[in-house]
C-alpha cells in the first residue's frame, strides 16, 4: 500500500473502515460525522504515509489515533445524537431505544479522555496496548482512564434508572 498499490489500499480500507467508523460513531453519536471522519482518516493515510511508523505501533493504532484527533476537533464544535431506527415490535423497540439512548448519552457525557478509553477498549474491543498507542499514552494511563470512565458511566446510568 505504501508503494502505491491500489488493490492493497482497497483491501486495507475494507478491513479497517468498519472499526474506524464505529469508533467515530461511538465517540460522536453522529453517523454523518463518523462517515466524514472515516473518509478523512483514509485520505490522511494516503497523503501522509510517511507519518505512519511501524515501530511506534500497529496500523490500527495509527488509524485510531488519526480518528481520535479528528473526532476531538469535531466534539469541540458539535455533539449530535442519532436516533435508532424503529422496527416491528414498537414497545420493545421503544424500550430498547430508550436504553440505548441512555447509554449513548452517558457515554457522550463522559469527559473526552475517559470517553475515548471506554469507546476504544469496551466498545471497539481494542487491546490496552493498541489503545495506548492510539491515545499516545502509557498502558497504565489507559487502564486508569478506563476504570474511571466505567465508574462515572455506572454512576450516571444508576442515576438515570433510579429517576
Amino acid at each position: 500500500m505504501l508503494s502505491g498499490d491500489e488493490d492493497a489500499f482497497t483491501a486495507l480500507y475494507r478491513r479497517r473502515q468498519g472499526p474506524v467508523y464505529r469508533f467515530a460513531l461511538q465517540m460522536t453519536g453522529s453517523p454523518v460525522i463518523a462517515e466524514d471522519v472515516t473518509q478523512e482518516v483514509f485520505l490522511a493515510l494516503l497523503s501522509q504515509t510517511a507519518k505512519y511508523d511501524e515501530s511506534r505501533g500497529s496500523l490500527a493504532s495509527f488509524l485510531y489515533g488519526v480518528a481520535r484527533n479528528l473526532v476531538l476537533r469535531r466534539i469541540e464544535k458539535v455533539e449530535e445524537i442519532q436516533e435508532v431506527a424503529a422496527s416491528d415490535d414498537i414497545l420493545h423497540d421503544l424500550t430498547r431505544q430508550e436504553t440505548i439512548e441512555q447509554v449513548r448519552r452517558a457515554v457522550l457525557s463522559l469527559p473526552p479522555v475517559y470517553r475515548e478509553a471506554v469507546v476504544l477498549c469496551d466498545l471497539q474491543d481494542t487491546s490496552y496496548e493498541e489503545a495506548a498507542a492510539a491515545l499516545n499514552c502509557p498502558v497504565g494511563t489507559v487502564r486508569s482512564r478506563l476504570s474511571r470512565g466505567r465508574s462515572i458511566l455506572a454512576q450516571r446510568l444508576a442515576l438515570r434508572t433510579s429517576v
